[in-house]
């Protein structure tokens, strides 16, 4: 039987992938390969080169997964902040080498 924190991350990957692939005028897929947005720890995007575009990418993503974790927290009876916590982890392990990244000390290539 899968644990909690099991469930959790199987539902943040899945969730990660169907909000990856939402369309936009610049797609998450592009901002992040023109190093425009990167992954923060606390498991949400935030721009590293701030345009309309990029800044409209983030607003758009940020809204779904903080709805997602929220649902996640409620249906699991934990915190959304405990739910962050570990959506942050696992976005950082997910992205790949070139990518930005933001563990709290600023952005760097992974």
């Amino acid at each position: 039987m899968k644990t909690n924190k099991q469930t959790l991350i199987y539902l943040l990957a899945s969730a990660f992938l169907l909000l990856s692939a939402s369309v936009y005028a610049l797609d998450l897929g592009q901002a992040k390969a023109q190093g425009l947005v990167g992954e923060t720890n606390n498991g949400y995007l935030a721009t590293v080169v701030s345009n309309a575009e990029a800044d409209e990418v983030v607003n758009s993503i940020n809204a779904q997964r903080r709805a997602h974790y929220q649902a996640i927290a409620d249906r699991n009876g934990t915190s959304i902040e405990a739910v962050e916590s570990v959506a942050g982890q696992k976005a950082i392990e997910l992205t790949p080498a070139g990518q930005y990244i933001n563990t709290g000390g600023g952005w760097v290539l992974k």
